[in-house]
């Protein structure tokens, strides 16, 4: 059973910053795409940042481009977030995924992450 979890949220003033971590209870996150959701309260869980295992190749929302960095340590089975510029609007919980196809592309839909972790909460005061 793969389990993931995540660490790093908290309360912080807009414009600061926070960096996410999450990490992979299986032997390698070698050949595996990891994802960043999040879910404000009354919301649906909306994709954040992906990372390929190919070539560091990452993907972000349009609402975070510019502002948010994901990255990956494989020798530490760890995939980080880097938050900077925050703003109240990002206000959610934050979940960390695993897409259990290796060597597949990257991907925004949940449906195509089976693994979770439990989430950590981040937010904004403006």
């Amino acid at each position: 059973q793969v389990q993931l979890v995540e660490s790093g949220g908290g309360l912080v003033q807009a414009g600061g910053s926070l960096r996410l971590s999450c990490v992979a209870s299986i032997p390698s996150i070698n050949g595996y795409v990891l994802a960043w959701f999040r879910q404000a309260p009354g919301e649906e869980r909306e994709f954040v940042s992906a990372i390929s295992w190919k070539n560091q190749n990452t993907l972000y929302a349009d609402a975070v481009k510019g502002r948010f960095a994901i990255s990956r340590d494989n020798d530490m089975n760890t995939v980080f977030l880097q938050m900077d510029s925050l703003e109240p609007e990002d206000t959610a919980d934050y979940f960390c995924a695993l897409n259990p196809e290796r060597w597949g592309p990257m991907k925004r839909a949940a449906g195509t992450y089976t693994f979770w972790g439990q989430g950590t909460q981040v937010t904004v005061s403006s």
